[in-house]
């Protein structure tokens, strides 16, 4: 695409702060989607802005993408419980210009009797060319290479050796 602008990177940044937000919240049994929704919009809120569209939908079986009841937005009422899955898709949008969404699925998965956690189901390196490292947290760059050690772990087997050089460079750490 070309070199980014450090605007589009500190977007890119922020976008992605959302998107681990969602990805590391501990649910309690009352958690409904509004709830991590804000969450969620809190670190581009804190640069004064906002996405158009919900945070994440429920996904369904036979192609049915957008299934509720659960979902991810400030209208969204339903709790969120264990075995719903939810794509995780925080974006920002600027009209003729540019536009950044990191998407992934996540499945609500049970810890205990009065707790979940959202394990990823979607294995795509985060792009880290992309990312201003100084805007991120210990606990979010923690949240990254922990992210991307998992999908080089669970891909490396199916790879063939250019394949696995390129994984390996696209899951190295970063610090």
């Amino acid at each position: 695409i070309g070199n980014l602008s450090s605007f589009q990177k500190k977007i890119y940044s922020y976008v992605l702060k959302s998107h681990i937000a969602v990805a590391t919240y501990k649910l309690k049994k009352s958690t409904l989607g509004k709830h991590i929704d804000k969450v969620a919009r809190a670190p581009l809120s804190k640069i004064g802005f906002n996405y158009s569209h919900g945070t994440g939908h429920g996904v369904g079986y036979f192609l049915n993408v957008h299934e509720g009841p659960q979902g991810l937005s400030p209208f969204n009422n339903h709790k969120i419980l264990p075995g719903m899955i939810l794509s995780n898709e925080p974006g920002f949008y600027k009209e003729n210009n540019f536009g950044v969404r990191i998407e992934n699925l996540i499945y609500c998965e049970k810890i205990n009797n009065n707790h979940s956690k959202f394990t990823n189901l979607t294995m795509v390196p985060i792009d880290k060319d992309c990312i201003n490292k100084k805007l991120l947290n210990k606990k979010e760059i923690n949240w990254i290479n922990k992210y991307h050690q998992k999908i080089f772990c669970i891909l490396k087997p199916f790879m063939n050796s250019i394949e696995l050089k390129l994984l390996a460079k696209a899951c190295s750490a970063i610090s």
